[in-house]
């Protein structure tokens, strides 16, 4: 049995569907994630399972009890937001023993609980400080330690790294993954950041509209996307309108508009005459001399637009021949400043068959 289950869970605001019978299970110990765009219902979602809002109609199941009707502080499920919400006038040991002042614990229990969650997230000598004496990642830390306080289980978290810098959102994202392992607590996860779902989830559900369109670990997401918005949503690729002309056996003759006749391995569910798109990541696209074209296949010709050095890659902006713009990846791994191609250079770009995949509108 699942930890959690959402079954047919929905949510209106007058005419507005926020929550539109979303369905999902997650097992104990899970990172999952909740992704999307703004809007998506993602935290109105969040907020049924913690409590805070209720549903239409549907059941939230928690070790296959329905919780929809019980109310936040009764649900053994704690919420970390991107606010910290923590007590200003209180230090750090009290902020994160709050909790189990509020269930009753006994001193010293709280003392030692209080002393080990300091440790687990490497604040004990920050004990005695108060929140406006932290940095934004010790107060999100300070955050993490009073929700994992009496080990819930559910960790819900709305945004939490949403307030810090790029860099020491990194820092957190490693130290959160750590923190998960460690605790073997079950964490929900609110984002709409692809790199940080990606980088920190062991399943992604992404969400558009108030529906779940795909569910799976971020490997599937990324390399196999169910459709055109989570291909376009999910990192950086390139899109091209096409429809399939043929089907035999294992493979699947696609037109690309513009670009011309290309073959694809065959996908289940595909016919003849469907329209979609064919979807390209960027590092799964070559960049090459001219001279290189004849002992390549899915070549095309063009030029370089333009480029961008970001340091680890280049990001180059090829327009093909056709007048079909691609985006393609080189990594700068030699010494020194990388430098492949210039503008207006003339070169050929490549993929293999199975870096395609051909998506449903």
């Amino acid at each position: 049995m699942a930890l959690l289950e959402l079954r047919d869970v929905t949510r209106r605001f007058g005419d507005f569907t926020a929550v539109d019978a979303v369905t999902l299970s997650i097992e104990a110990g899970e990172f999952f994630t909740l992704l999307g765009p703004s809007g998506c219902g993602k935290t109105t979602l969040l907020r049924m399972i913690a409590g805070f809002d209720v549903p239409d109609s549907g059941q939230i199941l928690l070790d296959g009890q329905d919780i929809a009707g019980t109310p936040p502080e009764k649900r053994p499920i704690h919420t970390v937001f991107q606010s910290y919400a923590l007590f200003p006038h209180m230090t750090v040991a009290d902020n994160i023993a709050f909790p189990l002042k509020m269930s009753g614990k006994m001193p010293d229990e709280i003392k030692e609980s209080v002393k080990k969650a300091l440790e687990e997230v490497q604040l004990s000598r920050f004990s005695q400080r108060f929140p406006h004496e932290l940095s934004g990642g010790q107060k999100q830390r300070v955050a993490f330690a009073r929700g994992l306080i009496n080990r819930p289980r559910l960790l819900l978290m709305d945004e939490p790294l949403g307030a810090l810098d790029a860099k020491l959102r990194e820092d957190m994202q490693r130290e959160l993954i750590h923190l998960q392992k460690e605790v073997g607590i079950t964490f929900i996860f609110v984002t709409h950041s692809q790199d940080e779902a990606l980088a920190l989830s062991q399943r992604i559900a992404v969400m558009n509209q108030g529906q779940i369109e795909q569910i799976g670990d971020p490997s599937v997401i990324y390399g196999s996307p169910a459709n055109r918005f989570i291909a376009d949503f999910i990192g950086k690729i390139n899109l091209m309108e096409a429809h399939v002309t043929q089907i035999s056996g294992q493979n699947m003759t696609l037109e690309i508009d513009k670009l011309g006749t290309t073959t694809l391995p065959f996908k289940p569910g595909i016919k003849t005459g469907d329209q979609g798109v064919v979807a390209i990541r960027p590092e799964q696209v070559g960049v090459h001399a001219l001279a290189s074209q004849a002992e390549l296949t899915h070549a095309y010709t063009g030029k370089v637009l333009d480029f961008l050095y970001v340091g680890d890659v280049t990001t180059y902006i090829v327009e093909l021949d056709c007048g079909i713009r691609m985006e393609a990846l080189l990594a700068n791994s030699s010494p020194g400043r990388a430098r492949f191609f210039e503008v207006n250079d003339p070169v050929v770009v490549s993929w293999l068959p199975e870096a395609a995949h051909f998506l449903m509108d």
